[in-house]
């Protein structure tokens, strides 16, 4: 398994039979290394519904007839507008060519449309992609919670989580989640984009690694082979 960093919280993930776009956001997003139409996928995961996480997933679902993988409403909201889909829910997982999608709890919001008119999309999901033999856990935007020790129960061979405050779990709370989740690697995500959720990656795999944790603050277009 092959993990791409995209910026954000946006991942390429590369299986022996599959490319999984997670979070696509890459229109509007400086830090993206590539373009929406520079993207070749087969499967798109997104975690909820807002714009940092879902701007091109239609698009690119389209144009490379993928199938978008989300809670329900997130599913049918895109599927109305001709995306092949398959909707989920937290708890629930299935079996897919590549591997086992599950979803998890996650605290957080979910919509689109903020403002006036917003259009609220289920609820905020975590990602747990099982394939190849490895186990990855894309917490989405969420606050810490104590059930994370029940995601980490089964062994993780990487767990990718938001740093950046304000919105999400900040760096004190995201090393509280490294202890429950127990991940063999970390790779931080959700910082940096803008002003509020500016953070110190460095300074967070370091203080990461002073309580046994290794963290690795994948520069946007790295790759971390699992």
């Amino acid at each position: 398994m092959k993990i791409t960093y995209y910026g954000h919280s946006c991942f390429l993930v590369e299986t022996a039979a599959a490319r999984l776009l997670l979070d696509p956001f890459l229109t509007g997003n400086s830090a993206a290394p590539v373009t929406a139409a520079d993207v070749r996928c087969d499967f798109i995961l997104c975690s909820h519904g807002h714009e940092d996480h879902t701007c091109d997933a239609l698009a690119i679902a389209k144009a490379n007839d993928a199938t978008l993988i989300a809670n329900y409403e997130i599913a049918e909201y895109f599927g109305a507008q001709g995306a092949k889909t398959h909707g989920m829910n937290p708890g629930g997982a299935w079996q897919f060519p590549f591997g086992r999608v599950k979803l998890t709890i996650a605290h957080h919001t979910s919509s689109v449309n903020a403002g006036l008119n917003p259009v609220y999309l289920g609820v905020a999901c975590g990602i747990v992609v099982e394939a190849d033999g490895r186990r990855l856990y894309h917490a989405g935007d969420t606050a810490l919670f104590m059930d994370m020790q029940l995601i980490g129960r089964g062994g993780l061979d990487a767990a990718l989580l938001p740093i950046g405050d304000n919105f999400t779990m900040g760096p004190a709370d995201a090393l509280d989640a490294l202890d429950f989740l127990k991940p063999k690697v970390c790779v931080p995500m959700h910082y940096n984009t803008w002003p509020p959720i500016a953070q110190d990656a460095g300074a967070f795999a370091r203080a990461a690694l002073a309580r046994g944790h290794t963290v690795n603050p994948l520069q946007p277009g790295a790759s971390l082979e699992l």
